[in-house]
C-alpha cells in the first residue's frame, strides 16, 4: 500500500510544478521588412542576456522574419528577457557596423536604448504560472 501512496504523491507533485509553468507569448512589430530570420532568445540568466548563446538553459526559437507571434511553452516560474535579432541575411548572427547593429533588435518590455545593450533589469519581466505575453518593437540603427 505504501508504494502506491508514494506514487500516488510523486505524479501529484509533478502535476502540480507541470501546472506552474505557463506559456510566453512574444508578439513583434515594426519589422521593416520580412526578409530573413528572427533569433528569438528566452534567458533567466542575467549574464547571459542579451546574447543568450552563454546560457545553455535558455529556450532559443530561430523563425522566419515573416513569423510576427511565437510561443514559448512550458516556462517554469522565475523572472526572464526576451531578445530578438533581425537577421536579415539569415548568417546566425548580429551584424555590426562601426560597433552598432546594422540589422534590427528588439528586447522585451521596450526598455529605451542608450550606448549598448540594455540590462537584463530593465527588459526583465516575471512569469508566476500564468501565461504572459510580451508585444515588442523591432529598432533599426541603419
Amino acid at each position: 500500500m505504501a508504494p502506491i501512496l508514494g506514487l500516488a504523491l510523486l505524479a501529484s507533485a509533478v502535476g502540480a510544478s507541470a501546472a506552474m509553468a505557463a506559456n510566453v507569448t512574444v508578439n513583434v512589430s515594426n519589422l521593416r521588412n520580412v526578409k530573413g530570420q528572427l533569433m528569438v532568445c528566452l534567458t533567466a540568466n542575467p549574464k547571459a542576456f542579451p546574447d543568450c548563446r552563454k546560457d545553455a538553459k535558455a529556450k532559443k526559437k530561430l523563425v522566419s522574419a515573416s513569423t510576427k507571434s511565437m510561443v514559448f511553452s512550458g516556462v517554469a516560474p522565475g523572472t526572464y528577457a526576451v531578445a530578438i535579432v533581425h537577421d536579415e541575411n539569415k548568417n546566425n548572427k548580429m551584424d555590426l557596423a562601426i560597433f552598432m547593429p546594422k540589422e534590427g533588435f528588439a528586447f522585451s518590455r521596450n526598455p529605451k536604448i542608450g550606448m549598448g545593450p540594455p540590462k537584463f533589469k530593465s527588459a526583465s519581466f516575471a512569469v508566476s504560472g500564468s501565461n504572459i505575453t510580451q508585444n515588442v518593437r523591432m529598432k533599426y540603427i541603419f
